[in-house]
């Protein structure tokens, strides 16, 4: 028995374990880290290795024909012409896709280190936060209130005047609708983590919605509006001018139960 014992106790300091108890929070622009990845390693690969393949069948076949070794290449050239334009259509379709997500996730990191100075004034905050079919990129938490925040990173053209507009309802870039409604987003992300936090804490909070778009020029805001729409410059001057609703020890409290409800939350 006492043998037994020994060999259990000597196999159990073999087996290994992480030295991180718990789980990292998100970093800005995480979301859209792993769909690049993703992309990359899963649909490009067969769109990329085919062509390879194809090519090389093509350039084997010459060599067989220039040298009169049968069969001839003409099928094959003719197959792989069909492949390789498919999957050149596929490649480039992807690496525009790839291009929007990486201007979107540089957005999303330029937003985060503007935030950041927010810590200074006694606010917490959360980045990438995954809410179930949909992520929030950016959460503060202090004692002017509580503010999910949705950037959208927007190219520009080159020269004329680009603006935002927003009438309290919807928006229009240089005239244009967006296709999908930011502000049906951003309310949707305020009343999810005001949920959250009123499961957690048992108390309810305001929650205000923002959505931020990096160096655009966004038309004076209107008041009374249930969503601010800013460049990220302004949101300072917004949130100074809010009055104080959350007691400062309370704000310790609040962020421990959302980071253990965040760091405990699965992702795919």
């Amino acid at each position: 028995m006492q043998k037994k014992n020994y060999l259990m106790i000597t196999r159990n300091k073999k087996i290994k374990r992480s030295p991180i108890k718990k789980t990292p929070l998100r970093t800005a622009g995480q979301s859209l880290e792993e769909e690049i990845n993703r992309i990359k390693t899963e649909d490009l690969v067969p769109y990329i290795g085919v062509s390879v393949f194809m090519v090389t069948g093509i350039i084997f076949e010459w060599y067989r024909w220039i040298n009169e070794m049968p069969p001839r290449p003409l099928a094959i050239s003719f197959a792989a012409m069909i492949v390789i334009a498919y999957s050149g259509y596929k490649i480039s379709k992807y690496k525009k896709q790839i291009e929007k997500l990486k201007s979107a996730l540089k957005g999303e990191r330029a937003v985060s280190e503007y935030l950041d100075r927010f810590r200074a004034k006694g606010f917490r905050l959360f980045n990438d936060v995954v809410a179930g079919d949909f992520n929030i990129d950016h959460i503060l938490i202090g004692n002017k209130g509580i503010y999910t925040i949705e950037t959208k990173t927007i190219s520009k053209y080159q020269r004329g005047s680009q603006t935002i507009k927003y009438d309290g309802e919807s928006i229009s870039i240089n005239g244009q609708v967006p296709d999908r409604d930011p502000i049906i987003q951003a309310k949707a992300q305020a009343s999810w983590v005001k949920d959250v936090l009123r499961d957690l804490t048992g108390k309810t909070f305001n929650v205000k919605p923002v959505v931020l778009y990096p160096g655009w020029y966004v038309d004076k805001q209107p008041r009374g509006a249930d969503v601010w729409v800013l460049n990220p410059k302004a949101l300072d001057r917004f949130i100074e001018t809010e009055d104080s609703v959350i007691n400062e020890k309370l704000i310790p409290s609040i962020a421990t139960h959302f980071s253990r409800y965040v760091r405990n939350t699965k992702t795919e």
